[in-house]
């Protein structure tokens, strides 16, 4: 099995526009974009056959060759990361089975997570894409019915079946869980993590399918797979102690800058 990272990244944010230009300080103070964090944390991924950037926008594509990345661009119609893995698959070698979609966006993102759903990929070819969810701790589980009741999102959940395929996925907390459980830590409440591995047919599949009106409606890419009838394998990870947060807004860059310095990464 030889896989490859792609890593999407688009200049247009309604929320945060030029957000991979963004600059990040580590550990020792030196700021580099958020799209070379990234991109460097998808190099600390094991047994990699190839690493690349894809992205719409010259200024993107400019400044990713400058810190040496392979670029392949993509059309600005993209309408989400997974689209834009699709496009990007000519740019890769014929022989890669397997592609990783590390979000632009994800720089804390654990190399851990994304070679235990290759691991898993490897153990089960009937895995046409996976992807990581983190149980819920009862201090999670509390933030993410406060944040529901107060009528903020504060994450995306899932549902799965007996085998660990996703059954659904939102950004309002399922399953249902009865007051007098909240707090167990034994609950079957997933926390998703954005990171997609993809068989190549399986992407190839999706950009060849519409949106639909439930992907529209949550605004999470990966329910086409499901529209579609495409398994989503979801593969529990241990977080380790590390945070794990995107950069959404200008307010997300101390709180990355600080999980960066905490990491010891420059």
């Amino acid at each position: 099995m030889t896989a490859a990272i792609i890593v999407p990244a688009r200049y247009a944010s309604s929320r945060y526009p030029g957000k991979p230009l963004a600059p990040l300080k580590g550990a020792g103070g030196e700021a580099k974009p958020l799209i070379r964090r990234t991109w460097e944390a998808g190099r600390q991924v094991r047994d990699i056959a190839a690493l690349l950037i894809a992205t719409d926008d010259a200024r993107i594509a400019d400044a990713a060759r400058g810190f040496g990345a392979q670029v392949a661009m993509t059309p600005e119609a993209c309408a989400n990361g997974t689209e834009r893995c699709a496009a990007a698959l000519d740019a890769l070698p014929a022989d890669i089975d397997i592609v990783v979609n590390l979000q632009g966006d994800a720089p804390l993102t654990p190399p851990h997570f994304l070679s235990d759903l290759l691991e898993a990929m490897a153990a089960d070819p009937t895995i046409r894409v996976a992807t990581p969810a983190i149980r819920a701790t009862p201090e999670v589980q509390r933030r993410l019915f406060a944040d529901q009741v107060a009528g903020r999102v504060g994450g995306t959940t899932l549902a799965t079946d007996s085998r660990g395929d996703a059954l659904y996925f939102s950004k309002s907390v399922i399953p249902h869980i009865p007051p007098a459980r909240i707090g167990d830590p034994t609950l079957p409440l997933f926390l998703h993590v954005g990171v997609y591995a993809y068989r190549r047919e399986a992407l190839a599949a999706y950009a060849g399918a519409p949106a639909c009106e439930l992907e529209m409606l949550e605004g999470l890419e990966q329910i086409r797979f499901l529209d579609i009838r495409v398994p989503v394998r979801v593969v529990e990870v241990d977080p380790r102690g590390c945070d794990i947060w995107e950069l959404n807004n200008p307010e997300d860059a101390p709180v990355i800058e600080a999980a960066l310095a905490c990491r010891g990464l420059e």
